[in-house]
């Protein structure tokens, strides 16, 4: 956010502040959120970049269509593990994998 439209808002009452802040998340939770959403949108990026439909990734990993969108969207109710096992069964090398947690806004060159 620039800095004349944080003033502004500043200026009409509101409160800024981060993710992190507004759910009350200690730094741990804070790191496991991004941590899963890093995975996450690595495994959309490596499924689409193969051409997959989330259909076609779900039979290559005896699941469901609609667990693997939850997958994509960073559900909760996903592991990290089932997160990284989808990735690898993909192709994703441990390397691409960190690179992912590393790098969480950047797509994988894959």
């Amino acid at each position: 956010m620039d800095n004349v439209k944080r003033a502004k808002l500043k200026a009409s009452g509101w409160t800024i502040g981060s993710t992190q802040d507004f759910l009350g998340l200690s730094a741990e939770e804070a790191a496991l959120v991004e941590l899963r959403l890093a995975l996450s949108r690595s495994l959309r990026t490596w499924r689409t970049r193969r051409g997959l439909s989330q259909v076609e990734l779900a039979k290559r990993l005896k699941s469901s269509q609609s667990r693997i969108a939850k997958m994509e969207a960073g559900d909760p109710s996903v592991s990290v593990d089932l997160l990284v096992r989808s990735l690898i069964a993909m192709g994703a090398t441990p390397r691409d994998i960190a690179q992912a947690i590393v790098q969480p806004r950047r797509a994988l060159a894959v």
